[in-house]
């Protein structure tokens, strides 16, 4: 690698890593955040959805600056506001205050999340060069959500919950100095105006529809509240829609959704976001508060998986080159449909061993999706709209695991989060029922969408304009 390839791979990596622990962390510290700061599980589920639907709704908009204002200022940008939240969030001395925030969290994220697969195809124009590395990024991405549970446990059993955001602030501030100095510049001379219309209604939609989601329990599905949240999503949304069709300059081309792959890409990460990514708070909460296991004791119960995940993602390179990425992402979410299925054998009378079969057929085929779905979303995309199309997959990665929380959670009753509680458990048997539905009706997308061995056809140099 040259003297700007390796620097640039281990910082966004890295970010990456942080990002992703950031979600994942938080659930084994769920009952300790809960108990510390007298939050019931309705405020809890906002602890992970704060953040995520921060990041996927901001994440376009800030895509578009990465690529006017510069990927690597963008991506320092973000490093800055993430650290600096993350201090904010382990002082929180109240759930308000900590879901505050993870907003503002989230929205560093998406500055990193914006600009770090824009980075890598900058720094890796050799397509050989460049698949390894994308192999590497989407292992970390597996990787780090997956052994999220286990860090978060060390830290709370260990130490205590606010460490699982000190944590950050080290590793937020050298992948700051190394990026200041190490890593290449990069912007789009053509790059898109901000679409302030487009953000404010793909905000609006997404917030008013996972805040249905939230509360349809509670308040109940037929309670004026939620139909006119629910209607309120729905008119916003399609107004998103209609604006990315008319405006000049749009925060989403629709185009781009004329190219195949890259749909197909869309439609793969939305499936494993709000389904297997998004299970995790619940499973945890599961083997916490039902089976009795303590953070740490949770966190270990991934471990198996988290190991064979990252070697799985890892070796996916050069299976990408043998069998094509259509392959490993549909085949990845097979397995994770199946993983899923399997995990609905767990009653609230199960060893904790239980889950394991499942969770590892799931991680098996998380390994394969990531690093090959992270090469399509990019590659399927012009190269100069490379900060857009990482905007976009974000938006659909981060959305999944924002209406996967609210979505799932609505099956789960929200009262029943107690030892040996049976109420609790038949949700989230359903949760996962309905969770490997999306993760096979993802597969069946993919499979489709994404042709060649390559999984990008031929002729996606370039891209239609928005309808």
């Amino acid at each position: 690698m040259t003297s700007s390839k390796r620097p640039t791979l281990i910082v966004t990596c890295l970010a990456t890593a942080m990002l992703m622990l950031d979600i994942a962390v938080v659930n084994t510290a769920m009952a300790h955040i809960g108990a510390d700061l007298h939050a019931g599980l309705d405020s809890l589920k906002w602890v992970v959805d704060a953040y995520t639907l921060a990041l996927a709704t901001t994440v376009l908009t800030i895509g578009s600056l990465a690529d006017r204002f510069g990927r690597r200022n963008v991506f320092a940008a973000g490093l800055v506001v993430f650290t600096v939240a993350s201090l904010v969030c382990a002082l929180a001395d109240s759930i308000a205050m900590l879901n505050t925030a993870r907003v503002v969290q989230g929205i560093g994220a998406s500055g990193l999340f914006a600009s770090s697969l824009a980075l890598l195809v900058n720094a890796f124009p050799e397509e050989r060069e460049r698949n390894g590395a994308m192999a590497i990024y989407g292992a970390t991405i597996g990787a780090s959500f997956a052994v999220g549970p286990l860090v978060g446990g060390a830290l709370t059993s260990g130490l205590n919950w606010r460490w699982i955001f000190l944590i950050n602030l080290p590793i937020g501030i050298g992948a700051l100095a190394v990026t200041l100095r190490r890593v290449a510049e990069s912007r789009d001379p053509a790059a898109r105006r901000v679409d302030l219309p487009g953000q404010v209604a793909l905000t609006g939609g997404l917030f008013l529809l996972v805040l249905a989601l939230l509360r349809g329990n509670d308040a109940g599905w037929s309670a004026t509240s939620t139909i006119a949240e629910l209607a309120g999503a729905a008119v916003l949304l399609l107004a998103f829609v209609g604006i990315e069709r008319r405006v000049r300059e749009p925060m989403l081309p629709l185009g781009l959704f004329r190219i195949p792959a890259f749909a197909g890409a869309q439609v793969a990460v939305f499936a494993i976001s709000a389904s297997f990514f998004a299970v995790y708070l619940y499973a945890t909460l599961y083997l916490q508060n039902v089976l009795g296991l303590s953070a740490i004791e949770a966190g270990l119960a991934y471990l198996p998986g988290t190991v064979v995940m990252f070697f799985v993602a890892g070796a996916s390179a050069q299976l990408v080159e043998r069998v094509g990425a259509r392959v490993l992402i549909a085949g990845g979410l097979v397995l994770v449909a199946a993983g899923m299925g399997l995990m609905t054998l767990a009653t609230e009378g199960s060893s904790w061993t239980i889950i394991l079969p499942g969770f590892m057929l799931a991680a098996v085929g998380t390994g394969l999706f990531n690093p090959a779905l992270a090469g399509v979303a990019m590659s399927s995309a012009p190269m100069e709209m490379s900060g857009l199309a990482s905007g976009v997959n974000d938006t659909f990665r981060q959305g999944g695991i924002a209406v996967g929380v609210a979505a799932l959670g609505a099956l789960i009753p929200s009262a029943g989060v107690h030892l040996h509680d049976a109420a609790y458990v038949d949700g989230l048997r359903t949760a996962l029922i309905v969770g490997a539905a999306v993760s096979a009706v993802g597969a069946i997308a993919g499979w489709r969408l994404i042709a060649g061995r390559e999984g990008v056809p031929a002729g996606a140099a370039g891209v239609p304009e928005a309808a």
